[in-house]
């Protein structure tokens, strides 16, 4: 099973930040797979998804900055949540 946190649910900075701590504490960045959205709002799909890899870029720079991960894997996991993990969950 692959975790992506519904727009629905967390429709904020906050409510998406709280949603990659909560869940990579126990699953883990490669567990998760990007934004889930619906088509509903179809004109705001681009800046939700924006705003979500934005979060993730945020919280993986916290974690250079307190010194928990190097430059070099950072610039992979940014690269893997943005777009290599989206892209294998669903086989695009």
């Amino acid at each position: 099973m692959r975790l992506g946190p519904p727009w629905w649910f967390f429709d904020s900075i906050n409510g998406l930040t709280r949603f990659r701590m909560e869940t990579t504490e126990t699953a883990g960045i490669y567990n998760t797979v990007g934004f889930n959205d619906d088509t509903r709002a179809f004109p705001s799909i681009p800046a939700r998804h924006d705003l979500f890899r934005r979060v993730d870029a945020n919280w993986i720079a916290g974690l250079v900055v307190r010194g928990i991960v190097g430059m070099e894997d950072a610039r992979e996991m940014i690269r893997d949540t943005a777009y290599r993990l989206p892209k294998k969950a669903y086989k695009l």
